[in-house]
């Protein structure tokens, strides 16, 4: 018990836990110590390429100047592997999409470091928004925003089917932050606002046209307190579907009486319609899926391919 509680409060404070890395990187392994060479840096610092599609507009930067803290997921697979190495497959359809949907705002639900919020405002001229509770993701996302002159605006909210607070369980990485009770190992819980989409866009007079959501395994809850959002505006989503919590069969009861169309992004585009929002193939991160308010035109997959290319250009 009090090993645990020891172990919650180093992994709770960024300056306790980077002071233990340095005391364990001298001990031999037999007695708790790391390799040097796996610990990260307390900042991590570097520029990130991004893809320009052939015959695009030319809007943003070449790349973005990237700084957040070393311990954090998203931003150390970023800087291992760039673009290509971060769902290459869901970038290309967002990128995609982004040219094809009505004039409207970009809603990025559970942001993290902002990364699908960077490229909308990198690559177009749209108003973007990014949701992002957990505090050190959502300090990672507005630096990145500022330190690249991007309009990104970044809001402390946790978006769900009800209004008041929640316990947000902070992953390890904090790359997979949830709601839910039993969304797996927690370094700590935190109390983070929550409101429903809709509640919150008849407030801000916002009027979206694409959507990105990615709640580990909260999804269900986002799509249900945004219904009239989709019912009204009619938006394109990109939405994350984690293995297990009956996920897909969830969303699908939400989205049949919407009329939305929805295609799973694995693979090459293009993608063929499914008849039902499933789990099966997706890994423990989950996979991908395009909620689209119309059948997915043909010049839709035909731009996804060619952002791509352009994305496996950016390693």
């Amino acid at each position: 018990m009090v090993a645990g509680q020891v172990r919650a409060f180093v992994q709770r404070h960024p300056v306790v836990r980077h002071a233990t890395r340095r005391i364990r990187i001298r001990l031999p392994v037999s007695l708790g110590g790391i390799d040097p060479e796996h610990v990260p840096p307390r900042v991590r610092r570097f520029e990130l390429r991004l893809p320009r599609r052939a015959g695009a507009p030319r809007t943003g930067p070449d790349a973005l100047s990237v700084r957040a803290p070393g311990d954090l997921w998203t931003p150390g697979r970023l800087h291992a592997r760039g673009l290509p190495g971060y769902r290459p497959e869901a970038l290309a359809c967002f990128l995609a999409v982004l040219e094809h949907a009505r004039p409207g705002a970009v809603l990025d639900v559970g942001a993290n470091v902002g990364v699908y919020a960077a490229l909308a405002a990198a690559r177009t001229r749209r108003r973007v928004i990014a949701f992002e509770p957990a505090p050190r993701a959502a300090r990672a996302a507005r630096a990145i925003a500022a330190d690249n002159g991007l309009g990104v605006e970044v809001v402390d909210l946790a978006l769900s089917n009800h209004s008041g607070t929640g316990l947000l369980r902070l992953s390890p990485d904090d790359a997979s932050n949830s709601l839910l009770p039993a969304a797996g190992h927690a370094r700590g819980r935190v109390v983070v606002p929550v409101r429903p989409l809709s509640h919150w866009r008849e407030e801000a007079g916002v009027l979206p046209s694409v959507v990105k959501i990615s709640a580990c395994a909260s999804e269900p809850d986002v799509i249900s307190g945004g219904l009239e959002v989709l019912r009204r505006f009619r938006p394109w989503v990109l939405c994350e579907v984690r293995p297990g919590h009956g996920i897909g069969h969830r969303l699908t009861a939400l989205l049949e009486p919407l009329d939305y169309h929805w295609y799973r992004i694995s693979g090459r585009p293009p993608y063929e319609p499914r008849p039902s929002i499933s789990e099966s193939g997706a890994s423990k991160r989950g996979g991908m899926w395009l909620f689209a308010p119309t059948p997915a035109p043909e010049g839709l997959w035909r731009s996804a391919q060619a952002w791509r290319a352009a994305i496996d250009e950016c390693g």
